[in-house]
């Protein structure tokens, strides 16, 4: 699906089953958590700390999910075309690292 599909079918989704968004603020709040949750797997998954009996049947795919679903509800809500965003955001990337990461040392294991 395209990310524009994505934002149609999280629209339709909302309207259909979720009754309409939650606030801004509260699916901001809503996104610092699903963020959290996705650092909790990871920390323990791929980290150092010890993953406990309770988190091991959490998918890091479905938590990823979860911040990509509420980041774009965000965007639907506050009128942002991501694909428009992305694009930009490309373009500004490749502007500024173009030759960055190439030349780091550390990414190239010349350290």
């Amino acid at each position: 699906m395209t990310v524009q599909e994505l934002q149609q079918r999280v629209d339709a989704w909302i309207k259909t089953y979720g009754v309409r968004y939650f606030g801004e603020l509260t699916n901001m709040a809503i996104l610092a958590e699903e963020v959290g949750e996705v650092a909790r797997i990871v920390a323990r998954r791929y980290g150092e700390q010890s993953e406990k009996p309770s988190d091991r049947d959490r998918s890091l795919a479905d938590e990823l999910a979860d911040v990509v679903w509420v980041t774009v509800c965000l965007a639907n809500q506050t009128g942002i075309d991501l694909t428009e965003a992305l694009e930009r955001n490309f373009a500004k990337k490749t502007a500024r690292d173009s030759n960055r990461h190439r030349s780091n040392p550390k990414l190239n294991g010349n350290q």
